[in-house]
């Protein structure tokens, strides 16, 4: 059986919710997501496939996906 972890990791990003200061419209506007703020982090939830981009999207912009 698979880890839980493992469909975590693909279906989000976590973040502090200070690092997509200015491009919150863009991930808006260009992937289908949910962006949820609370305590200072920001969790971006998607499809993988549309994390993959908006990792990709994050890291052109100067973002750090650890």
């Amino acid at each position: 059986m698979s880890d839980a972890s493992t469909f975590r990791d693909s279906t989000q990003i976590l973040i502090p919710a200070r690092a997509i200061d200015g491009l919150r419209d863009g991930l808006e506007e260009r992937f289908t997501l949910t962006i949820v703020e609370a305590d200072g982090r920001c969790r971006i939830i998607g499809s993988p496939a549309e994390i993959k981009d908006a990792s990709a999207y994050l890291s052109r912009n100067g973002v750090s996906i650890a």
